[in-house]
């Protein structure tokens, strides 16, 4: 019986293997084959391959959750959610579209919403989005500020991933330490758990 990308699969996964692939080409897509982790970040791809990429993930036994925002092809419209649901096995979406996120609930997707960090109004945003989108996870970009995730987790009760400008394990432990459930990112050197 294959498990449905739920919350609790989710941490459960994480918490074994905080660091989360995020593939943005064929050779990556291989190479998270060798990743103890569950769950894979599809960073790439067009309407033409997505299908057959979420299903090479698939085939190694992970979840594969798309950023539909990067899929080439895809507009910004719901619609874009109805595609990946219909015409691929993708488990979740990530998406910096609130109303993407909303439809993806409707569809009972698990959702990620992403938030670029860039300055005070950005992370005043943060709260009222997520209050209002009720995504599963919450992501944003950088990681390399732990005194933001620390006060974003006082505001927000959802997960929080961090991902974005992961240089080296001081990253991903300093993210982890204050208080991160996990982290992705595209750097291969931190695939390993």
């Amino acid at each position: 019986m294959i498990m449905s990308l739920t919350k609790e699969y989710f941490m459960e996964a994480t918490e074994a293997c905080p660091v989360i692939p995020a593939i943005k080409n064929e050779e990556w897509l291989e190479g998270c084959r060798e990743s103890e982790c569950g769950i894979v970040y599809i960073i790439y791809g067009d309407i033409c391959t997505i299908a057959d990429i979420v299903q090479k993930v698939k085939e190694m036994g992970k979840k594969a959750i798309v950023h539909v925002d990067l899929i080439v092809g895809l507009s910004s419209k719901e619609i874009s959610v109805d595609f990946i649901q219909k015409y691929t096995e993708a488990d979740g979406i990530i998406s910096m579209k609130p109303g993407l996120i909303k439809r993806a609930n409707e569809l009972g997707m698990f959702t990620i919403q992403r938030f670029y960090m860039m300055d005070a109004l950005t992370y005043a945003n943060i709260v009222k989005h997520v209050k209002n989108c009720n995504p599963d996870v919450v992501e944003f970009l950088p990681a390399g500020l732990p005194k933001v995730i620390q006060y974003l987790l006082e505001e927000i009760d959802k997960p929080v991933v961090a991902s974005g400008l992961i240089l080296d394990k001081e990253d991903v432990m300093g993210a982890l330490k204050a208080g991160a459930f996990a982290v992705s990112t595209t750097n291969r050197k931190m695939w390993d758990c």
